[in-house]
């Protein structure tokens, strides 16, 4: 395997998540040692963990690819910056999505999440097909690099490892080892990310993802040799490959102020911009629960996303009441995030990976496919569940479909009662969406990014 240094680049907190509560980081570190260095470009309030989880491998942090520049740089960096807001990341992002009609029922003016805001894509009109120019640009010889970074590439020749390859973040790392010859490895960070997550950066030496459906993405619409595709199933789920005893679930439960003795129902929360009216059905479902027989049946667990900054208004129905209870976010206890779901009784959400997570645990589960509390012809929900990668999931039988709050209680009751109902579709589900689960994704994932560099 070659000396070359070894650089893991971080640039979010799901990916640093995933990569150090799987183990990638780890075992990148066992095989590499001194030579791997890790790029921890998350700036939110999570930064500090992920250093501190680091422990002895040296730590690069944005701070430390910054310094002042002479006048030429800085008009260079302004003059990028400008032509990357017209013809860069987002613009050819979001002309690949309207292209191949990726999340065109969820885009709007200004949505929130960049990558369904069609007002991004620039000013180069659609219909002329500018895009490979664009795409020479945006991966080509004439972008601006940080002095630091592109000092430190020459210096070092390093093999470049993306945790996520679809971010604006790390297009400085792309650019720079192309520039340099240096080798460039990129992991397609979930699912959903080949159609509609962001452009795919072209002719690196491997791209990994974890089935088989993602592999035939990347080639039918980014144009990747099939041959530099490996997969290697999810590593979130080596996770849940541990069965933990039932008493780490009774602990867990016991310490957020649950009877373990009594069923839980795990409400799974969506972020705010995906699921506006949240806070409606959180209220409506505690009403439900408070005012009916359900209150001496099971106990609720509310469990809001880890990017939801709103929570606490948002849960705020749930909160101080006896037999309920509602976790604090955050993207560092995935640990307790399988505890739950390999013992939960039963998983209600909108949409998202969680609802993988329930399949891939067995956990009976109930789609919310509509929107509380919202105007007429409102359809969050239904639009969070309509991008390409869903098909596979809504087209099958794995979980109990909700289109209204009586079928929310009723999918519960059914769950309650007839945990086993759908386990084989369930099953069947998880493999052709997750791959193969057998507690060494992770493994492979480390294989993929080091075999590719021999």
């Amino acid at each position: 395997m070659t000396a070359r240094p070894s650089w893991l680049v971080l640039p979010d907190p799901f990916s640093s998540r995933l990569f150090f509560d799987t183990g990638i980081v780890e075992e990148l570190r066992r095989r590499v040692g001194e030579r791997l260095e890790l790029f921890l470009l998350d700036e939110s309030e999570h930064a500090d963990a992920w250093t501190e989880r680091a422990g002895e491998i040296r730590v690069t942090r944005p701070r430390d690819l910054q310094r002042p520049e002479a006048l030429p740089g800085k008009i260079h960096r302004r003059v990028d910056s400008w032509l990357d807001r017209g013809i860069g990341f987002y613009p050819l992002s979001l002309r690949h999505s309207l292209r191949h009609g990726f999340n065109r029922k969820r885009m709007q003016p200004g949505h929130q999440n960049w990558f369904l805001d069609p007002t991004l894509r620039g000013p180069v009109p659609g219909w002329l097909p500018l895009d490979p120019a664009m795409m020479s640009w945006h991966y080509g010889r004439l972008r601006w690099l940080p002095p630091p970074l592109l000092e430190r590439l020459r210096r070092e020749r390093p093999a470049v490892l993306l945790a996520n390859i679809q971010m604006h973040a790390v297009v400085p790392f792309i650019v720079g080892a192309r520039r340099l010859g240096a080798p460039v490895v990129g992991h397609v960070a979930s699912w959903d990310h080949t159609v509609g997550k962001g452009i795919v950066a072209p002719d690196l030496r491997r791209y990994i993802v974890q089935n088989e459906v993602m592999r035939e993405d990347l080639a039918r619409y980014h144009g990747i040799d099939p041959q530099r595709i490996v997969v290697t199933g999810w590593p979130q789920t080596d996770v849940f490959d541990r069965r933990r005893p039932r008493a780490e679930y009774e602990d867990v439960v016991r310490e957020l102020g649950l009877d373990p003795e009594r069923p839980v129902v795990l409400v799974m929360g969506n972020t705010p911009t995906n699921a506006p009216y949240e806070a409606q059905f959180v209220q409506r479902l505690v009403s439900w629960w408070e005012q009916s027989d359900e209150r001496r049946r099971f106990s609720l667990l509310f469990r809001p996303h880890p990017r939801d900054r709103q929570w606490r208004e948002r849960f705020a129905a749930g909160l101080s009441r006896e037999g309920i209870a509602v976790q604090e976010p955050s993207f560092t206890d995935l640990e307790t995030l399988a505890v739950l779901l390999e013992h939960g009784d039963c998983v209600v959400s909108n949409a998202g990976t969680i609802l993988l997570d329930a399949l891939v645990n067995d956990r009976p589960a109930v789609c919310v496919l509509y929107d509380e509390g919202g105007p007429p012809g409102e359809s969050s929900a239904l639009k969070n569940v309509s991008g390409e990668h869903y098909k596979s999931l809504i087209e099958s039988e794995a979980f109990y479909r909700a289109s209204s709050f009586d079928e929310v209680a009723a999918g519960i009751g059914r769950a309650l009662a007839q945990p086993g109902e759908l386990a084989a579709e369930r099953a069947r589900v998880a493999r052709a969406v997750v791959g193969e689960v057998d507690g060494r994704a992770a493994q492979r994932v480390a294989d993929a990014f080091l075999s590719a560099l021999d």
